[in-house]
């Protein structure tokens, strides 16, 4: 079994080394500490999983999930994040990840959630679970947020942080007038009229705003 590691926290990726060698003595681990060595990896190397932490150097938020995604569309991916809002599962479910563990839970869950994902199936711990479900539930309870499409999310993320359309459209390899639009039906979506108002609706729904 092949598991690469992208995180860039030595420490944390030495506490998933141990947790995982500890039950599949014979893995052979990778690991990568920035997006761009992460896909290095999964280019020139087949791997069984990846186990994807989203606040890498040279990305934010679900870019990880996307780009890894574009470059080896069969790898299994497992999100390890800080963030407990359940708009984040959502979003990396919906950009191909098969399973999304916070870091919080990952001494107790990392097992049965790669266990989970090698077998073909999908992880989300019972917290998590749960609050999707009450999401889903009551639409009272959800944030604006969760009515924007993968790609809008993408944007908004790069608006937060403070990218110019230009920037975004190269990022994200779409012209110009498609992120304007993007951006105008976020507005109308969240119901905000400029970037710094996003931003703090952002901040309010704890999404960290700025590179990660």
């Amino acid at each position: 079994m092949k598991i690469l590691l992208v995180e860039d926290h030595p420490i944390f990726r030495l506490g998933l080394r141990q947790l995982i060698l500890q039950r599949w003595p014979d893995a052979v681990l990778g690991e990568a500490h920035t997006l761009q060595s992460a896909l290095s990896e999964v280019k020139d190397a087949a791997w069984d999983l990846a186990i994807v932490d989203l606040n890498l150097p040279d990305t934010q938020g679900i870019e990880s999930v996307t780009k890894i995604r574009r470059a080896a569309p069969q790898l299994p991916i497992l999100v390890l994040s800080l963030h407990e809002q359940p708009t984040y599962a959502r979003q990396v479910m919906q950009q191909g990840a098969q399973g999304y563990l916070t870091k919080e839970n990952a001494p107790d869950e990392l097992v049965a959630a790669i266990q989970a994902v090698l077998s073909g199936g999908r992880y989300i711990s019972n917290a998590m679970a749960q609050l999707l479900a009450l999401g889903a539930l009551s639409d009272e309870g959800k944030s604006a947020l969760e009515n924007l499409g993968s790609q809008e999310y993408r944007v908004m993320l790069q608006l937060i942080a403070g990218a110019r359309v230009s920037e975004i459209a190269v990022r994200l390899n779409i012209s110009p007038k498609t992120v304007s639009t993007y951006r105008s039906r976020i507005f109308e979506k969240v119901g905000v009229c400029s970037n710094v108002e996003l931003a703090r609706y952002c901040q309010l729904h704890q999404i960290p705003i700025g590179p990660t």
